[in-house]
């Protein structure tokens, strides 16, 4: 052995150590169990303060209190959740400045042919009022990572913003997109930022963008369920030592669920839940006024008590007290055997 590699041998092994510790404590498995929601802040009313087109179909919102009173903190990968005035409930990232008390800024994709939310807020005026809750974080951003690979495509942009911000030159974002006329923010974003539309680099190949993260990086990824599907596949293959981070906008589909009955105590009603549909899509058949916003198990809108029955729980939001007779119905399941619901 050489002087020069009895000399990196104890440096290797240190390194060897760290992340062996850095997964330990960071590391999310694809399958693992998603950590809590971290919830901060309170509900709030306040008021649109300007409204600004940030790309096509994509405006941004920027809120401030009806009392002009500093807004509660919060750290970059946070949401809130935004009641519209048709009594919708919505999840929407905040996009602004972590430092900036005294306005919140979110942006929200214009969805023609969704259920309306979209066209809600982008009918939003200046002096609007808008009654929110949070901030609340799903997407937490871990502050010592070694090294940091951000992948946002279209309006996933939003809650990857903050993170770049704060991540300065440890960090590195590639950002995906139909056309840069779709993709918001491009002139607030860091000059090295590898910018790839479709129309012009076509379509991205996530595996080799995956593979350009250090060993030990956080890997954050942020869009359409093709790009967190892909990431979630290949990056522990590419990078054993890498952590992985995802957000996403629609609901996740069910893969390993079995067939159970729910019913509704308050009627009698029976009705059968597919081994590929949720409890909620089940329920909406026969209550199509059950309440439910995000869909991903952690907003809490679906909540509903459980009289019996054994609950698989697939949440981030209930508390161990909540959950032997609780359950989210837009993710949790039955173990085996019939639900009753106190509906």
């Amino acid at each position: 052995m050489t002087s020069t590699d009895a000399a990196a041998t104890p440096s290797l092994r240190a390194f060897g150590v760290a992340m062996d510790i850095y997964k330990k404590v960071f590391t999310t498995p694809a399958l693992s169990r998603p950590k809590p929601v971290r919830f901060n802040g309170f509900e709030l009313d306040t008021v649109v303060e300007s409204v600004r087109a940030e790309a096509d179909d994509v405006a941004s919102l920027t809120l401030v209190g009806r009392d002009e009173q500093p807004l509660p903190s919060w750290r970059p990968g946070s949401h809130l959740d935004v009641f519209l005035p048709s009594g919708r409930q919505r999840q929407y990232s905040l996009c602004g400045d972590p430092r900036d008390r005294r306005r919140y800024r979110i942006a929200v994709r214009r969805i023609a042919d969704g259920n309306g939310g979209s066209l809600e807020m982008h009918a939003m005026q200046p002096g609007d009022a808008l009654r929110i809750r949070g901030p609340r974080n799903a997407f937490a951003y871990i502050e010592n990572a070694p090294s940091y690979l951000f992948v946002a495509a279209g309006i996933g942009i939003t809650p990857i913003l903050p993170m770049v911000r704060e991540t300065g030159e440890r960090g590195r974002l590639v950002y995906l997109g139909r056309s840069r006329s779709t993709m918001p923010f491009l002139s607030e974003l860091p000059f090295d930022t590898d910018i790839r539309p479709d129309d012009e680099d076509g379509a991205p190949d996530v595996p080799a963008i995956l593979a350009q993260a250090e060993p030990g990086a956080a890997v954050y990824v942020c869009g359409p369920p093709p790009v967190l599907e892909a990431a979630q596949q290949h990056l522990f293959r590419l990078n054993p030592t890498a952590s992985l981070h995802t957000e996403r906008f629609s609901a996740l589909p069910v893969t390993d669920g079995r067939e159970f009955d729910l019913t509704l105590a308050r009627t009698g009603v029976d009705v059968r839940v597919g081994s590929q549909e949720t409890a909620l899509e089940a329920l909406r058949r026969v209550k199509p006024d059950v309440l439910y916003s995000c869909r991903q198990g952690f907003c809490g809108t679906c909540k509903t008590r459980v009289l019996s029955g054994d609950i698989d729980h697939r949440d981030r939001l209930l508390s161990d007290t909540e959950r032997p007779d609780h359950m989210l119905t837009c993710v949790s399941r039955s173990t085996d055997g019939p639900l009753v619901l106190d509906l």
